[in-house]
């Protein structure tokens, strides 16, 4: 196999959870545009998301649900497999954030973004798990990370909580699943523009301050991530598993 064609995911199916836009719809298209057809899961329309596939030329279904209902978290790998003929990548990219000073951070937010975030993310993997398993031709379980797995951060305890949780995962993952071929990686997006960054971006005097430490000069975005989630989910990390690679334009190489 030529080096190329070690990237080329021609023939697999991918489930990726919100990729209505941002992070998500970007690592949607890379992977459609490497080759696979992807079920799209999101709480909100995702339909420029499946327009943008299809003119790719593969196939995309959706599901629109929120995936801390246990119908519809239970729905989505049964959908994938019956729709896209077997599930081959899945990449965990749905979350959430919620900002207030830790002394006045209330049970409530704690609560939905631990639900979502890792409880979430974690039965999802396992239910993929369980397939990819039971094929018996490996796949790949791709978590989307946080440069919070790695650093404490202000105002954010329930999603740094979550997000140093999916690294953890990620390690866990990797170790049980080895045996059956199925690599298990995250990805931690440096701050790149996205709605959970908006009011940080908005913040003239915030924004400046992170700006200033990111070697690269500029605000990530979601396209950069194309790359890395196509790496992954490819032969060409045949021999990467249970690692977290951070896409931060050198964040935390200041």
């Amino acid at each position: 196999m030529g080096i190329t064609d070690m990237f080329r995911l021609d023939g697999k199916s991918a489930i990726v959870t919100g990729a209505a836009k941002g992070l998500g719809r970007a690592m949607a298209i890379g992977l459609a545009e490497a080759g696979t057809d992807v079920l799209v899961v999101d709480l909100e329309d995702s339909s420029q998301t499946k327009a943008e596939i299809e003119k790719r030329g593969h196939r995309c279904e959706t599901i629109r649900g929120d995936i801390t209902r246990r119908d519809v978290l239970e729905s989505i790998v049964p959908t994938g497999v019956e729709k896209l003929g077997g599930l081959d990548i899945l990449v965990n990219n749905a979350g959430i954030i919620r900002r207030a000073p830790l002394l006045e951070f209330s049970e409530k937010d704690w609560d939905e973004v631990i639900e979502i975030n890792l409880k979430s993310l974690f039965l999802l993997s396992q239910a993929a798990a369980r397939v990819m398993a039971e094929q018996g031709r490996g796949g790949r379980i791709i978590n989307v990370a946080s440069m919070l797995s790695f650093q404490g951060g202000i105002l954010v305890p329930s999603y740094t909580a979550s997000k140093s949780g999916v690294m953890g995962l990620t390690k866990l993952f990797a170790s049980e699943l080895a045996p059956h071929k199925i690599n298990v990686n995250a990805i931690a997006p440096g701050y790149m523009a996205t709605d959970n960054t908006a009011p940080l971006r908005s913040d003239p005097v915030r924004s400046r301050e992170l700006l200033s430490r990111i070697p690269a000069g500029r605000w990530g975005q979601p396209e950069d991530l194309a790359g890395t989630v196509v790496f992954l989910a490819s032969e060409a990390s045949a021999y990467v598993t249970g690692h977290t690679i951070a896409v931060d334009g050198g964040w935390l190489a200041r």
